[in-house]
């Protein structure tokens, strides 16, 4: 096997499970909860360190932010025999529970991206494998972190959020938001919905936890809104997760 174009490497590595983040700059601090953590390769926005949990290979790779780069990533990846992907990565609350510093174990995805659609009409939901998501839940539970878990949105706009007022959709945008809101949802994200389609088109397992920035909808109802930047605890959690589907498979 070649290397391949994107990721930069071939499936000599023998991970079966990955870690997700979206930064490059996160892939060496995830990779420290590894055992024997070591750099692998890098590629444009593809950083890859491997590591060991419970005897197995256990890789590290970034996907760059947003769906088309993480659909090639999951792609390539499970050419070189990867089988279980697990999304580390951030999100802004939308319900009012939830507060910066807290878990949200994203079970499905509103699809608001566009790479999954050409994958699989709309119709088709966007959710999260159930042994891996138990495992995610397990993990949180076990290590006592503040989680939720249950449904997230994943757009392709991030100023499309933050400044729907100077958008010509802009109303569309806001109405939306509204009802995702009313509906249930916990968390504003951009990558998940792409995971959850491109790993179910494969026949892969996909999870996907993230760490609370802050809560816009908080600060619009000027309630506490603290902020937190360090991921760590969803780190934590996703490597436990990772150590639980070892032992159970």
């Amino acid at each position: 096997m070649e290397a391949l174009y994107h990721i930069g490497f071939d499936g000599s590595h023998g991970a079966k499970y990955v870690l997700l983040p979206g930064d490059p700059g996160r892939v060496e601090k995830i990779a420290q909860y590894l055992d024997n953590p070591r750099f692998h390769c890098q590629n444009r926005e593809y950083t890859t360190w491997l590591g060991e949990l419970e005897g197995e290979t256990v890789m590290v790779m970034s996907t760059g932010m947003g769906g088309p780069s993480t659909a090639i990533a999951v792609e390539e990846l499970f050419m070189t025999g990867v089988h279980t992907f697990i999304r580390i990565g951030t999100c802004g609350g939308m319900a009012e529970q939830v507060v910066g510093g807290d878990v949200v174990v994203a079970t499905g995805a509103i699809r608001v991206d566009g790479t999954s659609r050409e994958y699989v009409p709309i119709e088709f939901p966007a959710i999260a494998d159930l042994s891996v998501t138990n495992a995610l839940v397990q993990a949180a539970k076990k290590l006592d972190v503040t989680w939720h878990a249950g449904v997230v949105q994943c757009k392709d706009s991030f100023y499309g959020q933050h400044s729907p007022d100077r958008m010509p959709v802009g109303e569309d945008l806001q109405r939306n938001w509204r009802a995702w809101i009313k509906a249930g949802c916990l968390a504003s994200e951009m990558e998940s919905a792409t995971l959850y389609i491109v790993a179910q088109i494969l026949r892969a397992r996909a999870g996907c936890v993230l760490s609370t920035v802050w809560n816009q909808e908080r600060e619009a109802k000027g309630l506490e809104n603290p902020k937190c930047h360090d991921p760590v605890l969803a780190i934590k959690t996703a490597v436990e997760a990772v150590r639980l589907l070892i032992k159970s498979s």
